[in-house]
């Protein structure tokens, strides 16, 4: 069953642009991942570095694969620095309501 991923990042006003160009990168390796459904990067129009990235999986299985990769040989060791706070990952699942 596909799950969504929304991941919330509050990034430092004057790294907002070094963020841009690192996600821009990154993100390639997100969609290609096996099981990415779709990623979108939501910005706040009233805040240019508070951002929600937005994440469709396959599965819950292929979601936590993603993360293992981000936390081993994926990790993307310059983007702490640039927040103003840890990001924040919530998972949904699809409900029939």
């Amino acid at each position: 069953m596909p799950v969504t991923v929304v991941l919330e990042l509050k990034i430092k006003p004057d790294s907002v642009a070094e963020a841009r160009d690192i996600f821009r990168r990154a993100l390639v390796d997100t969609r290609a991942f096996p099981g990415n459904l779709g990623t979108d990067v939501l910005v706040d129009e009233t805040d240019e570095g508070h951002w929600l990235i937005y994440e469709l999986w396959e599965s819950v299985e292929h979601d936590e694969a993603y993360r293992a990769f981000r936390a081993g040989e994926g990790k993307l060791t310059a983007v702490p620095a640039l927040l103003t706070a840890p990001p924040v990952k919530t998972r949904y699942t699809t409900s029939d309501v």
